[in-house]
This record gives structure tokens, C-alpha cells and sequence, in this order.
């Protein structure tokens, strides 16, 4: 069993050592265009197995498709970073051409392989690979709910000062400043944190949320890592195991939700097959609005791509 990393970057590396870690899967592969990173990284990585006790396999290429056939998941991690004052959007036309790429090749090599999207502007870098990949839209989704949920459970778990283990949640939308946080549906130990937190705090604990990739690209400079990185790891193995795991994913929406024609973060089954089912929720009408802005802004970036005709 195989999985390849595309990208050896902070969040490439990252994903590829927390697969290694979970010791799930007998090969992971790491790719990287600059000669030596991604040998380097996956040879320290398998020299960590020793100490932490994983045996699987982690081997570094360079710009070698080849080595990923037959790969059962393919993670892309390819492109350009947000820089202090560059928002997801501007990323747009660099990082489709990069997504584009990498996934023509990509499937070319594993043409049964799921695909999962970590590049951002996350949306509409899923919506180019789909393009790009031709195959089932169930088999193409992006990495953001997760990651988002997870800051969300964490500012709550500093707020009551519990174990974020205790801490349930949903989340919808796209992953940037208009993704949706539900409090009705977030809950601490079965107790729903409504209870727990003052509106207006909680209100300021999910403004904290959208702006939580903001937040660490002004303090370190650049875009997250350990948390993206792990939580693609996550959606890797729940496929590869067929665990048919609920998780929030970016995925194509036709009709759920009120939307169309639309790469959205919505709750899903993840197993064998990638996307097993959308879930729907019922929303209150506060909520759906919030939904309905937060899917006209990913259109419009969505559209912006269209417009480059890059795939013309």
C-alpha cells in the first residue's frame, strides 16, 4: 500500500512523517522539483523510525511520477505559501498552475487514486484539480474543515481550560474568512457550549477562527504546518482504511446545502471510495445565509479561474 506526498515543503514533510508515524501503510512517497529536499527529508524521517517505533517506508523523489504508480492516495501540498499581506486569493494564479500540473501527472501514475488538496486558496485549488484529474468528484476533495475545526476545538479548550478530546464540533463553508463555525452544534463532554460561553465571547472565539490562518501567517511569516500537514495524514488514513470516518471536507456540491457547482466544506464519510456520502444538516435560517456568503466568495474566486481559461 502506497501514498504519495507531492510536495516537501513544511506541510508536505509534515503530512508525510505523521503518515510515517501512524504506521498504517507500507510506503509513502515524497516529491519535490528541488533536487535532494525531499531525499533528505524522507531519509531523516526514516531513521526516526527506530526511536518512535514505525516500520513504514518513507522514500524521497525528484520530480519522479513514476515512483508514485500505483499509489492508493495522492496529497497534494504543491505551491506557493501565503507571505504577511497576501490573502488566499492572490494565490490564484501561481499555485492553479502548480495544482494542474502535478495532478496531470499525478493521476497518470495512479489513475484509481483518491486526491486530496492542501493548497490554497484551498477551494478553488480542489475545483482545479477535479479539472484536471478527470475522474469522479468523490474522489477528489480538499483538506480544510478539519483544520479549521481543530483551531476552533482549540480556542474553546483555552477558554474552559478542558482537554480538547472532550470538545465536538461543526464546521461549513470555505476554508478562509467566511467558513461558518456552528456553536449550535458544538458541544464540551455532551454539554453544548452554548451553555458554557457567553455569546459575545463565543461570538470573539469564532471571529478568532476565520482569522486563524491570518493569525499564524502575521506571527510566523508564512502559513501553518504541523496542524494542515496532520490533518491530511487523517483523511489519508480514514480512505486507506476504509473507516468511513465523518469528517468536514471540501467537496463538490450539486443541490446539497442549497448550492451547485460548487467545491465547498461540508460533513462527509471518508472510506474506500474517498467521499462515501455528503451529510446535510438541518440549518436555522442565520445559518444558511452565513453559508450562502461564504459559497458566493468561493464562487467568485472559483470564477476567477475559470476566467484564465488555463484548461481551454
Amino acid at each position: 500500500m502506497k501514498i504519495s506526498v507531492i510536495g516537501a515543503g513544511n506541510v508536505g514533510a509534515t503530512c508525510a512523517q505523521a503518515l510515517a508515524q501512524r504506521d498504517f501503510v507500507n510506503e509513502v512517497i515524497l516529491l519535490d522539483i528541488k533536487e535532494g529536499i525531499a531525499e533528505g527529508k524522507a531519509l531523516d524521517m526514516c531513521q526516526r523510525g527506530p526511536i518512535d517505533g514505525y516500520s513504514t517506508i518513507v522514500r524521497g523523489v525528484t520530480n519522479d511520477y513514476e515512483a508514485t504508480k500505483g499509489s492508493e492516495v495522492v496529497i497534494i501540498t504543491s505551491g506557493i505559501p501565503r507571505k504577511p499581506g497576501m490573502s488566499r486569493d492572490d494565490l490564484i494564479s501561481t499555485n492553479a498552475k502548480i495544482v494542474k500540473s502535478v495532478t496531470e501527472q499525478s493521476i497518470a501514475a495512479s489513475p484509481d487514486a483518491k486526491i486530496i488538496v492542501v493548497a490554497n486558496p484551498l477551494d478553488v485549488m480542489t475545483y482545479t484539480a477535479y479539472l484536471a484529474a478527470g475522474i469522479p468528484s468523490n474522489r477528489v476533495m480538499g483538506m480544510a474543515g478539519i483544520l479549521d475545526i481543530s483551531r476552533y476545538k482549540a480556542f474553546i479548550g483555552f477558554e474552559l481550560g478542558v482537554s480538547v478530546k472532550e470538545i465536538q464540533a461543526l464546521l461549513l463553508g470555505g476554508h478562509g474568512d467566511t467558513m461558518v463555525p456552528l456553536p449550535r452544534f458544538t458541544s464540551v463532554a455532551g454539554i453544548p457550549v452554548t451553555s458554557l460561553i457567553g455569546e459575545e465571547r463565543l461570538g470573539e472565539i469564532v471571529a478568532r477562527t476565520k482569522k486563524g490562518g491570518g493569525e499564524l501567517v502575521k506571527l510566523m511569516g508564512t502559513s501553518a504546518w504541523y496542524a494542515p500537514g496532520t490533518a491530511a495524514a487523517q483523511m489519508a488514513e480514514a480512505i486507506v482504511k476504509n473507516e468511513n470516518r465523518i469528517f468536514p471536507c471540501c467537496t463538490w456540491l450539486q443541490g446539497e446545502y442549497g448550492q451547485k457547482d460548487v467545491y465547498l466544506g461540508v460533513p462527509v464519510q471518508l472510506g474506500k471510495n474517498g467521499i462515501e456520502k455528503i451529510i446535510e444538516v438541518d440549518l436555522n435560517a442565520d445559518e444558511q445565509a452565513l453559508l450562502d456568503t461564504s459559497c458566493g466568495a468561493v464562487k467568485g474566486v472559483m470564477k476567477v479561474l475559470d476566467d484564465m481559461a488555463i484548461f481551454s
